[in-house]
Order: C-alpha cells, then sequence, then structure tokens
C-alpha cells in the first residue's frame, strides 16, 4: 500500500461496504491490494455482518474496518464511510460494493482521467461489467447530453455523466464539503443516483472508459428486473429522489416516466402479480410520505 499522506492532492482512500459476503470481499479486497497504483487507505464498513466477516478482516493487515451494530444496508455504510474517509482528509473517495472486482488498472485510470479532464471533476467512475464483459445493467451511467460538453470529454477519450452508482465511483473531497453525504435512510438502491446526481447538476463529472470493474453479481439483472420485495426501495427511493435536488425541470419528467416504466415492468415480470401489487403500492406511500432526515 502507498504511504502518501492523507492530505496529499493524490491520496485515495478505498472505500467498501460489506454484509454477510465474506468470500466476495476478500476478492474485492484482494483487487484492491493487486492495483498497480494501490489506494492510500482501504476502509472496510461492516454492516453487522455474521458469516465470519469480522474474523476474515481481522486477519488482514493494512485494512481500516468500521464495525456498524446494525445494518444500514448499502446507503448507510457508504454514508458512514464517506464520512470518515472525509475525515481523515483524503483527496479522493473510491467507492466500492463488495463484489466490485476492479482490474488491475482502474485506480490508476480513474486518476489519469480525472487529471485530464477538460473541467475539475467532483466525481469520476468507471465501467463496470457483468462477468462475461458485457456492460452491467445495474450500472450504466446517466450521461451529460450538453453537446459541447459531451464533445470536449470525448476528445479526451471521456464521457461527460450525470449520476452514476457506487460501483467503482470516486468522489473529490471539497463535493463532499459543497454537499455533505449521501442519505444513509435509503437503505438501498439509488441513494448513489441521489447523491452523484446533486453534485453534478451543477459541477462536472465523467466515466472513463479506461478503468474498469466487474460487478460480480449472480446474474446481470437491474433494480427493475429483480422481482423480489425489495422494489418497494425502488418505488420508495425513487420518490424521495424527485422531491429532491438531483433533479429539476425535463430531467424530473423523465426520471418520473422511468419509474412508471419500472413498476410496470415490475408487475408485469413478477411471479405474484397480487403481491408485486402490494410492493409498489407500499413503496408509493412511504414514498409520497414526510422524508427521514
Amino acid at each position: 500500500m502507498r504511504t502518501t499522506a492523507a492530505g496529499d492532492s493524490t491520496s485515495v482512500c478505498a472505500v467498501v461496504v460489506t454484509h454477510n459476503r465474506r468470500e466476495l470481499l476478500a476478492t474485492c479486497l484482494d483487487r484492491l491490494e493487486a492495483q498497480t497504483r494501490p489506494p492510500d487507505a482501504i476502509l472496510v464498513v461492516d454492516n453487522a455482518s455474521s458469516d465470519g466477516t469480522a474474523e476474515l478482516l481481522a486477519g488482514r493487515d493494512g485494512i481500516e474496518i468500521e464495525r456498524l451494530d446494525e445494518n444500514g444496508g448499502g446507503a448507510g455504510g457508504f454514508a458512514r464511510g464517506l464520512e470518515l474517509a472525509h475525515r481523515a482528509g483524503h483527496e479522493w473517495i473510491w467507492l466500492l460494493d463488495d463484489d466490485t472486482f476492479a482490474e488491475p488498472d482502474c485506480l490508476a485510470a480513474l486518476l489519469d482521467g480525472a487529471r485530464r479532464a477538460p473541467r475539475p471533476p467532483s466525481v469520476v467512475s468507471s465501467v463496470a461489467r457483468w462477468r462475461d464483459g458485457r456492460l452491467h445493467p445495474m450500472n450504466g451511467p446517466w450521461l451529460r447530453n450538453a453537446r459541447g460538453e459531451f464533445a470536449r470529454a470525448a476528445r479526451e477519450r471521456l464521457a461527460a455523466m450525470r449520476a452514476a452508482t457506487f460501483v467503482s465511483t470516486m468522489i473529490r473531497r471539497d463535493a463532499v464539503d459543497r454537499h455533505g453525504l449521501p442519505p444513509a435512510h435509503y437503505f438501498i438502491w439509488l441513494d448513489d443516483i441521489e447523491y452523484t446526481a446533486r453534485i453534478l447538476r451543477c459541477e462536472a463529472g465523467y466515466v472513463v472508459p479506461d478503468s474498469t470493474a466487474l460487478h460480480w453479481t449472480p446474474r446481470p439483472y437491474n433494480s427493475v428486473t429483480d422481482t423480489r420485495e425489495r422494489f418497494y426501495f425502488k418505488v420508495r427511493n425513487h420518490l424521495w429522489l424527485l422531491r429532491g435536488r438531483a433533479f429539476g425541470g425535463w430531467e424530473r419528467v423523465g426520471y418520473a416516466n422511468s419509474l412508471l416504466r419500472a413498476i410496470a415492468t415490475y408487475l408485469r415480470s413478477s411471479p405474484s402479480r397480487t403481491r408485486a401489487l402490494a410492493v409498489v403500492l407500499r413503496g408509493i406511500r412511504d414514498g409520497l410520505g414526510p422524508e427521514p432526515r
């Protein structure tokens, strides 16, 4: 691991959030430690795992550990990890799920992309692929469609983006100063979209095509095609996001339309239409109700 001081402008803290996925976490950490440009620090936020994750981490040197007493979901874990990495003074905070396997040049390419960006970026993101190399449907970035900005980024082999997921995405320290932390109360899904879209509403962010990470899910599903009852979080959080400051104008209209399409797909593909409808209605009820802060 590098020994760059935390305050150095190139200092990077990798934040990995985990819950009861010991084997995946071990591979994720192996990949981080094998980077051609290793992170300066690795922080694992353990969401109250009970599968031996604590013992795994205790046996690894150079890993900082934040163990939470309760499982706060990915949203709670990333909010806590970002807070701690920011407090430690790192310039970049690299956010990864425990099933994110970074390719060897992943971090080096992210930093290089940030250096050559046409505008100083607040967010840079890798390309997320599934096991077989196809783009992962869970992690497609929302690209910025402003023609001039997109062209300027393309000349530097980058893609201007509007939002990204936390599967190999880096947040610059001063963006946290301006925008605070992601919404821990989302539990899972869309906390990353809300946060990066809120930052990138007026600031620059880029996808770095040279930087690749594998999202090692069992299937190449997304939050719409995953028909389990956790679709509730998709509906609830989507409504909270629409009521917030991440999007405005026609973006908000388009994102509302995407929720309607997602609900239709979920109902159509679910084994039990009755149970699926109950999940959707519960999400709508809570998404239109008071949002925790």
